[in-house]
């Protein structure tokens, strides 16, 4: 596949390094050293220049493209890009935009702005930070066969008592299979003998119960899913939609919000969420508040300094669980090392949603993990594959990678796959995968 991307910041390096494992790609951004920079970092082509031109883009060649990402930090670029591709080609266009008036324009016809799919930066994140609310300790969390699968990625912190232990006295669940763990940049597929230590990544995948339990085991104080009292600080786009989703889903947040006018507009848009206007940073007004009583605090204002500082008062207070938003992925690792339990970046859950698409040509669903490290892949087994008939015990020892079936849905069921597992035409099969073999994979499928 040739894959045009506009845009070379973040957002379009993280997706450039993903799909140039398999695809031919070419950055195109403004930038001359940002393009320099890129052309050393990635296996792809790039040219300079402005990728809303037509003269640009037909000179990468976007009359022959199959993909068009377009990825820049300006939501009208990135719009009159996929138009201008469209004029010369016929590629499928993808557009990244923040604000979600654009996205609710685009979902009435899903043809507007030349655009074949949209993925709207707040709302993803939004919607990322409510998925792993229910979860404690999780940092992700993805369904995966019509929800009868959950794939959870964990922080074990230092204290939790599962750190130091080994992966065959955690692992009690049935339905639950440990499918790998990342440590200092590394991914370790897991043994029985497996040490877990604080600081690790565990990635599992099961049933939505045996990953909850899972989630106690690491989290005994807290009860997933029981996260009554969550407070928002922040009433910009990303704060907003985090508590209009929680109201859909039958919570009752706090919202906290600096400015009056826009306090006042919060409180007529979110019926079901308590707004409060005051400055965040105040300690007082937050005991006052009894924010230290949250099962959950959300810092989502515009800058990582100020998330940063509301994160850390609210942790010195008392507040169970803080998920910060951090604008710079660079700071992610340093927000978690001072005790901020969820850091989250727009820009990374952005492009991890727009490979996700970019991969559903050759599978039902997908997952991206730790940028790119491994892949979770659902695929449905067609009738005549190599898989079928074949006991996962023989399909791991004619494979030379690094592969873990994560589970099985057969005719709506689930089933805990084992070494003896048959598979057989029409399973959905959850496969933890390094990116290098998913084609390969793919074709046995």
């Amino acid at each position: 596949m040739k894959a045009i991307i506009v845009g070379a910041g973040e957002v379009g390096t993280l997706i450039g390094r993903s799909l140039s494992q398999r695809n031919d790609v070419i950055v195109v951004d403004v930038d001359d050293h940002r393009i320099e920079e890129i052309k050393y970092e990635l296996d792809v082509l790039t040219r300079v220049g402005d990728g809303t031109s037509g003269e640009v883009l037909e000179e990468v060649g976007v009359g022959d493209a199959d993909l068009l990402i377009a990825s820049t930090d300006d939501d009208k670029t990135n719009l009159v890009a996929c138009g201008a591709a469209k004029t010369i080609g016929d590629p499928f266009t993808i557009a990244r935009v923040r604000h979600a008036t654009f996205k609710r324009t685009w979902d009435r016809t899903q043809r507007a702005f030349d655009v074949d799919f949209m993925v709207c930066s707040d709302l993803q994140t939004a919607e990322t930070i409510v998925n792993v609310i229910g979860l404690p300790a999780a940092i992700d969390v993805d369904p995966f066969a019509g929800g009868l699968v959950h794939m959870a990625e964990f922080n074990v912190s230092a204290e939790s008592p599962i750190t130091g232990e080994v992966v065959a006295d955690v692992d009690h669940f049935d339905s639950l299979t440990f499918a790998a763990v990342f440590r200092d940049e590394e991914m370790i597929l897991p043994r029985g003998d497996t040490r877990i230590k604080g600081g690790d990544h565990v990635v599992v995948i099961g049933s939505p119960q045996s990953v909850q339990g899972f989630a106690q085991d690491i989290e005994p104080d807290k009860t997933p899913g029981s996260a009554d009292d969550i407070v928002i600080v922040g009433g910009g786009e990303i704060g907003y939609h985090t508590a209009r989703i929680l109201e859909d889903r039958g919570f009752s947040p706090r919202l906290l919000e600096t400015d009056e006018r826009r306090a006042r507009q919060l409180a007529e848009d979110l019926p079901g969420t308590l707004v409060m206007q005051h400055e965040p940073t105040d300690a007082e007004f937050l005991e006052r508040e009894h924010v230290h009583e949250a099962d959950i605090l959300i810092s989502t204002l515009d800058a990582d300094e100020k998330n940063m500082l509301v994160s850390l008062l609210a942790k010195r207070i008392g507040t169970d669980r803080v998920i910060s938003i951090v604008d710079h992925g660079s700071y992610v690792q340093l927000f978690e090392e001072i005790g901020i339990d969820v850091a989250i970046n727009p820009r990374i859950v952005t492009a991890e949603e727009i490979t996700r698409f970019t991969h559903t040509d050759v599978a039902v669903n997908v997952a991206v993990l730790e940028n790119d490290q491994a892949e979770v892949l659902e695929l449905e087994v067609s009738e005549g594959a190599r898989l079928v008939g074949r006991t996962i015990r023989d399909i791991d020892r004619s494979i030379d990678a690094d592969v873990v079936f994560g589970a099985i849905t057969r005719d709506g069921t689930f089933i805990a796959p084992r070494g003896e597992t048959v598979i057989e035409a029409h399973d959905h099969i959850i496969v933890l995968v390094e990116p290098s073999f998913v084609d390969q994979l793919m074709a046995m499928a």
